[in-house]
């Protein structure tokens, strides 16, 4: 899996390092010399769930022409356990481990979980932002990151254009990104039958079985994007912002890790099988960002989402600043809901006929979160500073209505998550 929930951390100090452009051109209030932000993250999902912890390190360097160098190093590992999609039951389970070595037992009531989710990213991203004169600008990056079973390459280009003596900017642009997936035991074929030593007389046969499940050693995925946007200055004290995005996503797109059970009329697992999602998606955003400065100053954003697998999405993201001379505190406060994927379903059952696509995976399916946090500044001598952000998160994934039969009506099959974040982060 793609570490790419824990990436917020990297686009926070890539903001945090933006230059501010005066009326000649020129970068107010920074020399050409080099200049650093630190950040670690830890995250928790609390007792045999997943941590990680992500580490931060971006150099910015601007020259006497105004054009800036950035290079952000990042570092996440993972360790713990994550749902692997089947439903918890009143008996003993047992699951083959995706790289078909070993297994592992959930004890009855217990939701799945699957504690070979471990991971370490290596993450690299190169920036390199220029005027074209002093109304136009363009930037261009390189992006490559490096996991265990995943290798992403991407890069990334656009432009701006100042109108109405710098109050009004308009940009393009867009990005390209290629995947490869490199499981470990090879790449699930969707929907297959998970193959269980138990139901096998040797090991030869039990290899064969698992080995039929396996379309390859790999397989690959392209993203690309396209956005236009617009920032507004309105007054000394506000300023606004708005883009649209449109995104194609096309190849390998299941989550090779998750499964979906299959259960009988009395709501037993019969067998389980390899989720399979659709190899292609299409997706629509719109976002929209107003700051003003009216003491504090109040940071509210909206972003509505989109695509082509029936999932709509709404978030609103509200702070507020509060300075006190060297000290500064900011609440955080953000709402986040999504309508279920089309082929979104909890469980698979014997009595019906097998989809053409099915995944009982909670993030693709109906979910509200919240995220409630508080985030201390002090700004120190020679323009150093530095923060700390404490946010806790609920996640809270909403029945859709699924009749439950026989003993999944005493189960619990959407648990809700609440998770811990703690962020520190250093400017020199």
């Amino acid at each position: 899996m793609q570490l790419t929930p824990f990436s917020n951390i990297t686009a926070a100090l890539a903001v945090a390092t933006v230059p501010l452009v005066q009326a000649d051109g020129r970068v107010a209030g920074l020399e050409p010399e080099w200049n650093f932000d630190a950040a670690f993250l830890y995250y928790s999902e609390g007792a045999n769930r997943v941590d990680a912890y992500e580490g931060v390190l971006q150099a910015t360097r601007t020259n006497a022409e105004d054009q800036v160098l950035g290079l952000t190093g990042t570092l996440d590992v993972l360790t713990g356990a994550s749902p692997n999609g089947a439903v918890p039951q009143n008996q003993l389970q047992t699951f083959t481990r995706p790289s078909g070595k070993g297994e592992y037992q959930i004890q009855p009531g217990i939701l799945p979980l699957d504690d070979s989710f471990k991971d370490t990213r290596a993450q690299l991203n190169l920036q390199w932002t220029s005027p074209l004169n002093r109304a136009m600008g363009y930037t261009s990056g390189l992006h490559i990151s490096k996991e265990y079973d995943y290798l992403s390459l991407g890069l990334n280009g656009g432009l701006s254009r100042d109108f109405n003596q710098k109050n009004t900017t308009l940009s393009l642009s867009g990005s390209a990104f290629f995947d490869t997936i490199e499981p470990e035991g090879g790449t699930p074929i969707g929907l297959s039958t998970m193959a269980i030593r138990k139901d096998f007389p040797s090991e030869e046969a039990f290899q064969a079985a698992f080995n039929a499940t396996r379309s390859g050693s790999d397989d690959r995925k392209t993203t690309w994007d396209l956005r236009v946007g617009v920032t507004q200055v309105i007054s000394r004290r506000w300023v606004m912002q708005a883009n649209v995005s449109y995104a194609e996503v096309h190849g390998y797109q299941n989550d090779f890790l998750k499964l979906l059970s299959v259960v009988d009329a009395n709501g037993t697992a019969q067998h389980y099988l390899y989720e399979r999602r659709p190899d292609s998606r299409s997706k629509v955003a719109f976002f929209w960002q107003s700051k003003y400065h009216f003491g504090p100053i109040a940071d509210i954003s909206y972003r509505y989402m989109s695509d082509d697998w029936d999932i709509d999405s709404h978030t609103l993201d509200g702070r507020l600043r509060f300075e006190f001379g060297r000290h500064s505190l900011e609440p955080h406060l953000r709402y986040y809901t999504q309508t279920a994927a089309e082929f979104y379903q909890p469980f698979l059952t014997t009595a019906t006929a097998l989809p053409h696509y099915a995944s009982a995976d909670y993030r693709i399916g109906e979910l509200d979160t919240y995220t409630l946090g508080i985030k201390y500044g002090y700004r120190l001598d020679d323009g150093h500073r530095m923060a700390l952000r404490l946010s806790w998160y609920h996640q809270a994934p909403v029945d859709g209505g699924t009749s439950k039969p026989g003993q999944l009506q005493q189960q619990d099959l959407y648990p809700s998550l609440d998770t811990l974040m703690l962020q520190s982060s250093y400017h020199f």
